[in-house]
């Protein structure tokens, strides 16, 4: 599995917007800039996070990102859901039904094993990533990278 560049660009800046007083907001350039990321490749991201509900966007002079709701209340799989969508990694081909080995249709009418294996890796990974909020992975960052994350954007 494969995850774009977009979930980590995205759970970067959900975790810096969740950094500052008053949840912002930041203008999508100072975000871009922090991150040293393409700021029109970026802007589609941050589009897909105030879709799905994650960023409140605004406009005008002191325009731009904000968390939706406190980052207790945002979860990592909000994130990855809003970027790459809710379905499973693994998409069942029914191989089993193919080929010189082919099973009947009647001996498939379970899934296999390897489907439900994949199914419950994945319930389990979004499980996990459902426990996490923004306000967990913010506390993971350390004070003083906070401070200066601070510092160098609310006085940009």
């Amino acid at each position: 599995m494969k995850l774009s560049q977009g979930v980590e660009w995205c759970l970067h800046t959900v975790v810096l917007l969740g950094q500052i007083p008053q949840g912002g907001p930041l203008p999508r350039h100072l975000i871009a800039r922090h991150h040293g990321l393409p700021d029109e490749y970026f802007a589609k991201y941050l589009k897909l996070l105030v879709k799905a509900g994650v960023l409140l966007a605004s406009t005008g002079p002191r325009g731009g990102y904000r968390l939706a709701r406190p980052g207790e209340h945002i979860t990592a799989w909000e994130v990855v859901e809003a970027i790459e969508g809710d379905q499973s990694f693994f998409h069942c081909q029914e191989i089993r039904q193919c080929g010189s080995g082919a099973a009947s249709p009647e001996e498939c009418n379970e899934p296999c094993a390897i489907h439900q294996m994949m199914q419950v890796a994945f319930l389990s990974w979004k499980e996990q990533l459902s426990r996490t909020t923004v306000a967990d992975l913010v506390g993971q960052v350390p004070e003083h990278v906070r401070d200066r994350n601070r510092l160098a954007l609310v006085n940009a």
